[in-house]
């Protein structure tokens, strides 16, 4: 089993990293191997709506947004992750979940039903709105979303900082317990011939009368 750590933030081992490399460590305690995947600190471009992905089965843009849909066949789960900026996620992590997820659907539903997790590193405050925001893109996949023993954020300014952060060091580590226990659950029920619920067509409907 494995799961795959997107760290959403421009610096590649900054807070968000530390708050993911706790995670990751613990995963790999339970024997489950994991993957950091950084998004990068070049400039990404938002979904534009243009439909391509539903005929490439890929985002028209190739950059790292393929890259991860294309690392995201053989994950068994995820842990996103954001720096808050504006008490939201950065605005290169939400073009990237906008993108991700949208070319998903539209393609291999490499993310559909598989668990996922959402972290948020802030200094202050704004942690819980970005945890709502990044929730919402794991809900549309039907994605069982693993919880720890409060909020998932940590606090700090820098990579030291979070780390003093006792609590939110011991929220990352139930975290990633939890998600090996529900990954083994899940691999457990398939073994015993418990099959995924069948996937509907989604019915759109809109208000105008």
């Amino acid at each position: 089993m494995k799961v795959l750590l997107v760290n959403g933030s421009p610096h590649k081992e900054g807070c968000t990293y530390t708050a993911l490399k706790i995670v990751a460590d613990t995963l790999n305690k339970e024997n489950i191997e994991t993957e950091i995947f950084w998004i990068g600190s070049k400039p990404l471009s938002g979904c534009i709506g243009c439909g391509a992905c539903f005929k490439m089965h890929k985002c028209v843009f190739n950059d790292v947004v393929n890259e991860f849909t294309e690392k995201a066949k053989d994950c068994d789960g995820f842990v996103f992750g954001s720096p808050v900026h504006y008490a939201s996620a950065t605005g290169a992590m939400t073009s990237f979940m906008d993108r991700a997820f949208m070319s998903d659907e539209a393609g291999n539903r490499s993310l559909l039903r598989k668990p996922a997790a959402v972290v948020t590193s802030s200094r202050r405050a704004g942690a819980t709105a970005t945890l709502d925001q990044l929730q919402k893109w794991l809900s549309y996949s039907e994605m069982p979303i693993v919880s720890s023993r409060y909020w998932n954020e940590v606090h700090g300014y820098t990579p030291e900082d979070v780390l003093k952060d006792k609590e939110g060091v011991q929220i990352m580590e139930v975290l990633g317990r939890n998600m090996a226990w529900l990954l083994k659950c899940i691999q457990s029920g398939k073994n015993n011939g418990i099959l995924q619920p069948k996937t509907e067509t989604k019915i759109f409907t809109n208000f105008i009368r």
